[in-house]
């Protein structure tokens, strides 16, 4: 349900006397290349509007931050501070997997939030995640009425899984797109200079829990029959080992090596994870333990093969400068978006970014309810895999290209990129009592 910004004026009212109310903006989950990016359209745009909106803050480590009344103050940090936010990786503030749990499960928590949300005169919240993190906000923009001080919360996509639902696609995700596919191509020029008396496989692992989006994008690595990856893995198609090992033979045999992308998340067909440790991570999801060298243990088993494996794991997500530049500017919009959303008198949306067309790439921003992308996930659809299972559909290569599309490279310094680290100078506490997480 939309409704009223907290402080939306009457067209024409003077506002220059008028109350303005605090943002509190969080990031929340694994971080990406460009979340920070999200940040910096974020305070910017706030900064533009200082007739509207007062101070902006953040939340040390996530929503944690708020529990804990552990609030950073971006006022002050410089514009040109705030402005490298948009070439610098990881999360500027710090961020958390922190879920909260259902209304009725633990009230006190978001109680708490509205209790640190009131002593701080926040009137915006601007959660910056996934799937998990638009319930949250869902969840606040709900109970912050009931408790008498309506919030106005908007949720700022982010993750590089590409799985939420309704957008196009999910800021984060290119910028990996690009490092795996350009890894990919990479790694298989090098084996591919020793295949015949040294390594015949490669696998690398890439993250994708449920969906398998980047590890799809690796197809972008080649361009014509014959050039790696020559399998990719995807947790949306059941593994066949006997299937999977014949597929590595003819590949070898043809082309006298074998480059393997495969996803975390690859299941077998009874659903179990290839590679799951048996632990939970702090969302309640399994935790994963290595694919890569299990599936690259089958193929020494089977057919003796020298291999190599490589696990992308934070590289992927963190590599800025390699980042792509369609990637950096949507990551930006949707957090100057989620201001001018809110001032405009939204309530409980995400922005979303909305494909015009493919070619040439065109694309703009729009917004979807909280309720439609809440704790739901975005799976490769079955038109963008192949019959065999073992690779990418043209068109999921049309849907994947524009996405890794441009450069935008970081300033460097005597040979390394130049990031920002930023003073986050702490906000006085104003209640007498703690909280416990």
């Amino acid at each position: 349900m939309l409704g009223r910004c907290l402080n939306r004026p009457d067209p024409g009212q003077d506002t220059r006397n008028m109350h303005k109310k605090n943002v509190f903006y969080a990031q929340s989950g694994g971080v990406t290349a460009v979340i920070n990016a999200s940040a910096c359209g974020v305070i910017e745009t706030a900064r533009q509007h200082r007739d509207r909106i007062g101070k902006v803050y953040a939340g040390r480590n996530g929503i944690i931050g708020a529990l804990l009344e552990d609030l950073v103050d971006t006022g002050k940090e410089s514009a040109a501070a705030i402005a490298a936010l948009r070439h610098t990786p990881g999360g500027a503030f710090g961020s958390a997997r922190f879920k909260l749990k259902g209304l009725e499960e633990n009230r006190s928590e978001y109680q708490r939030l509205i209790e640190v949300f009131k002593a701080h005169d926040i009137g915006y919240f601007f959660y910056n995640g996934g799937g998990d993190s638009m319930d949250t906000a869902h969840k606040v923009s709900r109970i912050s009425r009931q408790l008498g001080y309506p919030i106005t919360c908007i949720g700022i996509p982010k993750t590089v899984d590409n799985d939420l639902v309704v957008t196009d696609t999910c800021p984060g995700f290119g910028s990996v797109a690009k490092y795996v596919a350009v890894s990919t191509r990479e790694a298989a020029l090098d084996v591919a200079s020793m295949a015949r008396t040294s390594t015949k496989v490669f696998v690398l692992e890439v993250m994708g829990r449920h969906a398998g989006w980047i590890a799809a994008a690796s197809c972008l690595a080649g361009e014509k029959p014959g050039d790696a990856p020559h399998i990719i893995l995807l947790p949306e198609v059941p593994f066949a080992q006997q299937r999977f090992l014949g597929r590595v033979k003819q590949c070898v045999d043809k082309h006298e090596y074998c480059v393997i992308v495969v996803s975390e998340g690859t299941r077998s067909r009874n659903g179990r994870f290839l590679a799951e440790a048996g632990t939970r991570d702090a969302f309640g999801h399994a935790q994963l333990g290595g694919v890569g060298p299990v599936v690259a243990e089958m193929i020494r088993k089977k057919h003796g093969y020298k291999y190599h494996w490589a696990v992308a794991d934070y590289l992927q997500r963190s590599a800025r400068h390699i980042a792509s530049r369609v990637d950096v500017e949507q990551a930006y919009a949707v957090g100057k978006a989620a201001v001018e959303l809110a001032l405009k008198g939204h309530n409980a949306i995400m922005p979303i970014v909305v494909r015009k067309s493919d070619r040439p790439y065109r694309w703009s921003i729009g917004h979807t309810p909280l309720s439609r992308v809440a704790n739901r996930e975005k799976m490769m659809p079955a038109r963008f895999i192949s019959k065999d299972g073992f690779g990418i559909t043209a068109a999921g290569r049309r849907y994947l290209a524009p996405l890794i599309h441009g450069e935008d490279y970081p300033p460097y310094r005597n040979g390394m990129p130049r990031y920002v680290e930023l003073k986050n100078i702490a906000v006085p506490r104003k209640l007498k009592t703690g909280f416990k997480i």
